[in-house]
């Protein structure tokens, strides 16, 4: 670390510092962020570029008194270097270290929890409201990126807010939004004025004695804001901010330290709702990273002179398969579309947009959208998939409900990173989704195991008619398990991979693999037991199940789910529905959230390694 670095230990430390201090500050955080991401992976690019405003907002507030609220939170990494964690940096997204987004549990200066996005305005306009209503004296600034804009969320609490006229500051992040050099040099300048507090109080002052003036006094009021409003909506980009009830200010450079200062020290002393808007680039400060931003949204751990994974992938993971299905099945049939939530690439379509640009459509951060818009176009004859991220599927549960399952439309939704996600932690775990999708009526779900079931299960689904879940995780996907490989993959069906005459293992998904050295195992130490694959999780497989439960024997389940109401829920429901009362043993998730650490270390941790379900197994066998 920088010499300067060693002597900022919490934010006060930074006040003292002097302009061309606070930019080398900014130059030795950025060095610490590439070198920590490059071992242990991480969100880069978005905390690189808002270094400047991180030290800014320290510099100018009296943090943890006065509250930061980050929207999704992997723009905090500078934030805590400069919060007394820069000694444990390192550890960063390690088992055991530093989580990968701002955690109260973890620091005063981290006021709440942020791993999804567009959250920040309504959750920084709460605290504003309940600082007034405590009569406290601290000021709340959210800090929301462009894209968080595009979920619906960010503008129902700027229409909340902006009516009530609650002091907040909105700190609005646009990356590399285009502004030509005649807008940004007088915006610039228009900024420096209107948000001074010489400027406010002026204008303050002038209108409190204009409306004392009889008969005009108001009359000349009003028409001053008229010109006031016409004058904005011509040379001010803020104009709709403006009519939502905020003061906007920008749009200004979010690199230029010493602007970034004076402009919030400004706006601080105004009080009602204000936005702040900065223009930074993303992956600021390595050139790789600005260069190629979405590759470094979010990376596993690189080298730093090339850019290039340390750690290459061998083999394909189920999101190359997702992918790759998709383009030979969308060549096929032309009614085939898909959707993405701002995550083309993390989701496997970018092939897809390029083959197919007119039938790919990036909705933005905005699942709700996504999966209701994906309903007017299955309603309208065409074949929609939808790729969304389990954790940020949760959002949109209520659209899954009323604008799919209820009319019982086609539309496949593609559920990626379905379980433990590693690194990424409580936030993005998606170990939710087998409980709220197999309640809804109409809905099917499957989770795939292999390649093979990987790639037949999409055909399948996109011939269903009806809706339905794929759900896998981001792995590298299993050899096919053995089985005729040949055969259809039907929905609701399952596939007996090993008979038992003692007990059977039921699995699902991926983890079906892991139960099979399990099962091995046990076989091996005497006894006789059976796997299951259950890729159609709903519907069961009420055949193959009947012979199972007729066979008196014991059942163990494995799920990368919460247990309660997940797989191993339903199937002993459908046991009682159908007057049979097995011993059966649940192994999944605990009714608890679950740390961060590397998926291998998770499965452990968890008991959903293939030691620990062999030895619950046999504890469960013996007793």
């Amino acid at each position: 670390m920088g010499k300067l670095l060693d002597r900022i230990n919490n934010p006060s430390d930074i006040k003292c510092l002097s302009a061309p201090e606070l930019k080398v500050l900014c130059s030795e955080i950025r060095d610490v962020i590439i070198d920590s991401v490059s071992r242990n992976g991480g969100h880069l690019a978005s905390s690189l570029g808002t270094v400047e405003l991180t030290v800014a907002l320290h510099y100018v507030f009296n943090t943890p008194d006065d509250k930061i609220v980050w929207d999704v939170g992997h723009q905090a990494y500078a934030h805590k270097i400069v919060t007394g964690r820069k000694d444990r940096f390192d550890t960063i997204r390690r088992k055991d270290g530093l989580s990968g987004f701002p955690k109260p549990e973890e620091s005063l200066y981290d006021s709440f929890v942020a791993g999804h996005a567009s959250t920040s305005v309504s959750v920084a306009g709460g605290m504003a409201l309940a600082r007034d209503k405590n009569a406290g004296n601290y000021d709340v600034i959210a800090v929301i990126g462009d894209g968080s804009l595009t979920g619906g969320v960010a503008f129902e609490a700027m229409n909340n807010i902006g009516a009530l006229g609650t002091k907040l500051i909105v700190i609005l992040n646009g990356n590399e939004m285009a502004i030509s050099p005649s807008v940004g040099a007088l915006s610039k300048y228009l900024n420096k004025i209107i948000s001074s507090p010489f400027y406010n109080n002026l204008k303050n002052d002038v209108e409190s004695i204009v409306d004392k003036i009889p008969a005009v006094g108001k009359n000349l009021i009003k028409a001053a804001h008229r010109v006031e409003e016409a004058i904005k909506s011509l040379i001010v980009p803020g104009a709709l901010f403006e009519e939502l009830g905020f003061r906007y200010f920008g749009p200004i450079d979010g690199h230029n330290i010493e602007l970034l200062t004076e402009t919030i020290n400004n706006v601080k002393h105004i009080d009602a709702p204000v936005i702040v808007h900065i223009v930074t680039k993303k992956g600021k400060g390595y050139e790789i990273s600005e260069q190629h931003p979405e590759l470094f949204h979010g990376t596993a751990p690189f080298n730093i002179k090339t850019g290039q994974s340390v750690k290459p992938k061998r083999g394909k993971t189920f999101t190359d398969i997702f992918g790759d299905e998709m383009l030979k099945l969308a060549a096929q049939d032309k009614s085939i579309v898909a959707i993405t939530a701002a995550m083309c690439l993390g989701t496997g379509l970018s092939a897809f947009r390029k083959e197919f640009p007119d039938r790919l459509y990036d909705v933005g951060i905005a699942e709700q959208h996504a999966i209701a818009f994906a309903g007017g176009l299955a309603a309208s004859g065409l074949k929609p998939v939808v790729a969304i991220y389990s954790t940020f599927l949760q959002r949109a549960v209520d659209q899954i409900f009323h604008e799919v399952c209820l009319m019982n439309l086609p539309v496949v939704i593609a559920v990626d990173r379905s379980g433990l996600v590693g690194e990424d932690g409580p936030t993005h775990h998606g170990v939710f989704d087998i409980t709220y999708l197999t309640m809804l009526p109409n809905m099917s779900v499957v989770a795939p195991s292999d390649e093979n079931s990987m790639r037949r299960l999409l055909r399948a689904a996109l011939n269903l008619g009806s809706p339905c879940v794929i759900r896998y995780p981001k792995v590298i996907v299993s050899p096919d398990i053995v089985r005729n490989t040949d055969g259809e993959f039907i929905i609701g069906n399952w596939s007996m991979i090993k008979d038992g005459g003692e007990a059977v293992v039921m699995s699902t998904g991926h983890l079906t693999r892991i139960c099979e050295e399990a099962v091995k195992s046990l076989n091996q130490k005497g006894h006789k037991v059976g796997l299951v694959d259950c890729y159609s999780i709903k519907p069961l497989d009420e055949s193959m199940y009947r012979s199972i439960l007729e066979k008196r024997i014991k059942i163990i389940t494995v799920e990368e789910n919460v247990i309660r109401g997940g797989f191993g829920s339903y199937l002993s429901e459908k046991a009682s529905e159908m007057g049979f009362a097995p011993s059966m043993l649940h192994i999944g998730l605990e009714d608890r959230f679950v740390t961060h650490a590397s998926r291998d270390e998770l499965l452990e941790l968890t008991g959903l390694d293939s030691s620990r379900i062999e030895n619950a197994a046999r504890k469960f066998l013996d007793s």
